[in-house]
């Protein structure tokens, strides 16, 4: 890296707070799941997204006036309202994959509350199974890859196809709590997502930056 090229900012909880004070203010349902997700599972609250990232693909599939979106690993629901905001008001739909059937009734609620249930269909199974069942028409604007790590290789591979000319793949958490650059970290886990992230960066089909929201994002561009 040259020595003045500038590097990201480290945030302090501090700045943190100022970021997202200096965003778009958070819908008071989408609080209100993070709260109710932060009281039901607090061992697994880290698997929802932050605010701003949720401003982020709401904005994002706005830009790209999103048609038709994939969600792979829905959780308890922030994600998917965030995604649904975004997508064209008269024929936008969202795909969300997930396994957990406990943990979608939260997201079915909220989904109802912020007004977007009838823009999701919710398919409960494994994702790649329901990916590969889906018609060879079916193409997206906007996918969202969050679910198991050892599994995003396969995700990668089934969802490239089936993006538009210019469509756009979120992954999550590609930096694995900086678990990536860690020689001495070798969990299936963290192998996982090193190895999502060199075939992403290989992949001739796509253009691909990391970015340092949240956990890591990546943001891939299906080339024209």
């Amino acid at each position: 890296m040259s020595a003045v090229t500038r590097t990201t900012e480290s945030l302090t909880p501090e700045l943190y707070e100022y970021l997202v004070a200096h965003s778009a203010p958070v819908d008071p349902v989408l609080r209100d799941l993070a709260e109710e997700t932060a009281r039901l599972y607090p061992d697994s609250v880290g698997m929802q997204i932050g605010p701003e990232q949720g401003t982020f693909m709401t904005m994002m599939a706005r830009t790209l006036r999103a048609r038709d979106a994939v969600e792979i690993g829905t959780f308890t629901g922030y994600s998917s309202i965030c995604v649904a905001h975004g997508l064209d008001p008269r024929n936008g739909s969202l795909l969300a994959c997930d396994v957990s059937e406990e943990w979608t009734d939260v997201a079915r609620r909220y989904w109802d509350l912020a007004g977007v249930a009838d823009r999701i269909e919710l398919r409960l199974g494994p994702a790649l199974e329901t990916l590969r069942a889906l018609p060879d028409s079916r193409a997206f604007d906007l996918a969202f890859i969050d679910a198991d790590k050892t599994g995003y290789v396969d995700y990668w591979e089934e969802l490239v196809p089936r993006m538009r000319p210019g469509g756009i793949v979120l992954v999550d958490n590609t930096l694995s709590h900086g678990r990536v650059v860690d020689p001495a970290e070798d969990a299936p886990a963290v192998q996982g997502i090193r190895d999502f992230n060199d075939t992403a960066l290989a992949d001739e089909r796509t253009d691909v930056v990391l970015l340092p929201i949240g956990d890591g994002l990546t943001m891939a561009r299906k080339k024209d």
